[in-house]
């Protein structure tokens, strides 16, 4: 097989939370440019549609669900939407993320329970849906998991009050290797990126008041993560480039994770 053809996704049907903008956005493109048909979820339908323009003008097929996924009620509509829509899935992406800032001595279980929620639990019930009445039925698959650098390590004095996020994305790391363990008799693939710092909404904050330099500061590459970073570790989880990679997680941060 050629290395275009390993990496090609023409006839495959893709699914992303969060995928109304930033790395979800990026990895719709990626996806979309590659071939396949995608179903993009967020909370925000304003969002969503803007997202969809934005891939119609590079030529890519997507629809949009609306969905919460930390709501059971919505994540298993998402999945059942998302099957009818495409007739099956080839690729989830579970990219829908949340975070919230406190001291743990003073960190609200409001916050820790939104955080897990959207992050561990909804990657869950939708992983279960569309793995059990998709992918294992068709006997294939790809699940890639967004995960965090923080994830690996922790995040200690780097990544002060935000250990509901640090812990959701550990939690996600063992999510990928424990699934992967048991749905590889299906031949359905479960991998997890890890990326480190990208400009986003979601660390727009960590990013301010010098926080950029600081961070470019300790990275061996010098940057932050840009709006292609992404999306060649997401093409290879993806396709059949990687369909001897399970339960792996891949660190896109600029070499961060390893010099910590």
């Amino acid at each position: 097989m050629s290395i275009a053809k390993l990496f090609d996704l023409s006839g495959r049907t893709a699914v992303i939370t969060g995928g109304s903008r930033g790395l979800g956005l990026q990895i719709a493109e990626v996806l979309g440019d590659a071939g396949a048909r995608l179903v993009l979820s967020a909370r925000k339908a304003d969002e969503l549609e803007r997202a969809q323009a934005h891939l119609a003008q590079r030529g890519i097929q997507a629809e949009w669900v609306q969905a919460n996924v930390a709501d059971e009620a919505d994540a298993r509509r998402l999945a059942a939407e998302s099957i009818q829509r495409l007739g099956h899935v080839d690729i989830l992406v579970n990219n829908a993320g949340a975070s919230w800032g406190a001291p743990a001595e003073d960190h609200p279980l409001e916050g820790w329970d939104k955080v897990m929620n959207v992050n561990i639990r909804g990657m869950f019930i939708l992983s279960q849906a569309i793995g059990r009445d998709s992918m294992i039925p068709r006997r294939s698959g790809s699940i890639i998991n967004v995960a965090s650098i923080y994830g690996l390590h922790g995040g200690g004095i780097s990544s002060p009050q935000s250990l509901a996020y640090n812990t959701s994305k550990g939690a996600v790391v063992n999510f990928t290797r424990s699934l992967a363990g048991e749905w590889g008799k299906y031949n359905i693939r479960v991998n997890a990126l890890a990326p480190g710092f990208f400009p986003s909404k979601m660390t727009k904050e960590v990013l301010s008041d010098g926080g950029a330099e600081r961070l470019t500061h300790n990275a061996p590459l010098a940057r932050l993560g840009d709006e292609e970073d992404l999306k060649g570790a997401t093409l290879l989880f993806a396709s059949d480039a990687s369909k001897h990679i399970t339960g792996q997680i891949l660190a896109v941060d600029g070499g961060v994770s390893a010099v910590i």
